[in-house]
């Protein structure tokens, strides 16, 4: 697997807040995996993502099979591979080895068609009316930490899971999923409320302070709001389309941002270089392409109405 635009340093040179993140990452999921490591430029950031996606995917008594179907079925209307295949390696570990499989090809199984149809529906959730429909706050929490998630992933990871794209194996995914089995099937108890934890993230993703003009930032919302999760033909032209009546010291941040929350693994290493002409930190960068996400994200949580925001 590799970084699109950084590496980031190695978990255990984690000091505060980050390591703490790593801490927890071994004792209650996969270890510190890439999704956490590409966020650990801003450990604020990396907390607040792990804590939604604890809370909402891992903990409490709800079913753990259908959480991660849900994230599977999320990821795929995002377009998200490597989001795709670690999920349905988590269904393996979960002994969920045909429904594993179905997700592995797209096929909603008939039993849990109507999950799948719903997560979906999420993507363009005005469009398609889409709301909480009376599911339970972890199968909604884990609806929203995703489409976040899926965005930071598509647009700052490699797509491949494995080295060499071994995920598309049916029997890696197989095995894979197995060595996890323990770690997966453990009971996690809460620690904090679902919408608290949105709540944090939302927070902290939506600062971008000396990164975007309040102009820019009330630009890109409208963009989300008016276009409602489409998936643009042609990326890059859309986005400078959607950007050129914006100042031009605007016009860089607030494109990578909108490819961020529309067309993520579009982000190209151009765009990269020209913000870094004026932003060279990484967490500059993560930070930017976190408020893009968070925006999108954001949009599918108030259509949920349900209590998250």
């Amino acid at each position: 697997m590799s970084y699109r635009f950084f590496t980031p340093p190695p978990a255990r040179s984690a000091t505060g807040e980050a390591a703490e993140v790593y801490r927890q990452l071994r004792d209650e999921f996969l270890g510190p995996v890439p999704t956490f490591q590409v966020l650990s430029a801003v450990p604020e950031l990396m907390s607040a993502t792990w804590s939604l996606m604890r809370e909402a995917l891992l903990a409490g008594d709800g079913s753990r099979v259908d959480r991660e179907l849900t994230a599977t079925a999320v990821s795929q209307a995002n377009r998200c591979r490597f989001c795709v295949h670690a999920h349905v390696m988590l269904l393996h570990a979960l002994g969920e080895h045909d429904l594993a499989e179905a997700a592995a090809r797209d096929e909603p199984p008939a039993a849990k068609a109507d999950l799948v149809t719903w997560a979906q529906a999420s993507r363009n959730p005005v469009t398609a009316r889409w709301h909480h429909d009376g599911h339970a706050a972890e199968l909604v929490g884990t609806v929203v930490a995703f489409h976040f998630i899926n965005r930071m992933v598509s647009s700052l990871l490699a797509p491949d899971l494995l080295p060499a794209g071994l995920q598309r194996s049916s029997m890696v995914r197989n095995v894979g999923g197995r060595l996890y089995a323990k770690v997966a099937r453990e009971h996690k108890p809460p620690r904090k409320p679902i919408e608290e934890a949105y709540a944090e993230l939302f927070r902290t993703a939506s600062n971008v302070d000396g990164l975007l003009s309040e102009k820019a930032r009330a630009h890109i919302r409208a963009v989300v709001a008016a276009e409602d999760g489409i998936h643009p033909a042609h990326p890059a032209d859309w986005a400078v389309d959607q950007v050129r009546d914006l100042p031009a010291l605007d016009r860089v941040g607030a494109r990578i941002a909108l490819l961020a929350a529309f067309a993520p693994s579009a982000v190209s290493q151009g765009d990269v270089a020209l913000w870094r002409l004026s932003h060279p930190a990484d967490a500059d960068l993560v930070r930017l392409v976190a408020y893009g996400a968070i925006t999108a994200t954001d949009h599918v949580a108030t259509a949920a109405n349900a209590a998250l925001i």
